[in-house]
């Protein structure tokens, strides 16, 4: 029962790759981007394309597919759901009958666009925080909400807690895995039994986790505060962030790559 490996958001891996060396804002604005544009586009081809374009940069990330293949594996009941839903839900004109079931033409163009929507947008979170690391993340979240801080938003301080929370959840993972094994190896058997009983068995898992949690979030704690983090004071960086010539490349050819896919279906 491995879950570490089957999540790969909030993982890093680090590289000297094109993607890895771009700036960690360009990354940022070029997914949020890609996540916004990939709602405009209204025709199949066009959702065939992007996907195209997202596993060229997969390939540029020199980041093995199959580990983005394994992202999609906790959502894949929500997928499967979503695209039955659509297929044998939506009205339009019969292609296949199967039993009291029918389905559409018009149910399985849309069962299609949501699955490839869902792809993208796992696939698009995912090679940004496994190309990025949670520093440059965070210096990136922050630069991107300063405008905001005329109006009283703490761009630093809600920019550090999505970053701990992204750079957590490979941590919460592993420290799952390891209880998991743990009982494994006590006896317990995570899938046998009906639901009931599998809930019971999940709370000598739980609990601990809980525990464990709090207790990293403590010493966080204490070290931000051995290191003289106040709220709401003015922080420096050791590396600050810098557009390259490899940045406004990058933007040219991806946002000129997509507006045309946006535009043309």
């Amino acid at each position: 029962m491995e879950i570490k490996k089957s999540i790969t958001i909030g993982q890093y891996i680090p590289s000297d790759s094109f993607l890895h060396l771009l700036d960690p804002r360009t990354k940022l604005i070029s997914v949020m981007g890609f996540i916004v544009m990939i709602f405009f586009v209204q025709q199949l081809y066009g959702y065939l394309l992007l996907l195209g374009l997202m596993i060229i940069l997969i390939l540029i990330s020199s980041i093995p597919f199959s580990f983005f293949l394994r992202g999609l594996k906790p959502i894949l009941f929500l997928i499967l759901f979503t695209v039955v839903i659509q297929l044998f839900m939506t009205k339009g004109a019969p292609l296949l009958t199967l039993g009291p079931l029918i389905v559409t033409k018009e149910g399985a163009i849309a069962a299609a666009f949501i699955f490839l929507r869902l792809v993208l947008l796992v696939f698009a979170s995912s090679i940004l925080t496994l190309t990025t690391s949670p520093i440059g993340l965070t210096n990136a979240l922050e630069y991107l909400l300063r405008p905001f801080k005329a109006i009283g938003v703490p761009a630093s301080e809600i920019s550090m807690m999505m970053t701990i929370a992204l750079r957590f959840i490979p941590t919460i993972l592993e420290e799952t895995d390891r209880l998991i094994k743990a009982q494994t190896a006590r006896g317990v058997n995570f899938e046998k039994g009906n639901l009931f009983k599998r809930l019971q068995h999940l709370i000598p898992i739980l609990v601990p986790l809980f525990v464990s949690a709090f207790r990293r979030a403590d010493d966080l704690a204490i070290a931000m505060e051995a290191r003289c983090f106040q709220v709401g004071k003015k922080r420096t960086h050791l590396k600050e962030l810098r557009y390259t010539k490899r940045d406004i490349l990058f933007f040219l050819v991806f946002f000129s790559a997509v507006a045309c896919v946006v535009w043309f279906f």
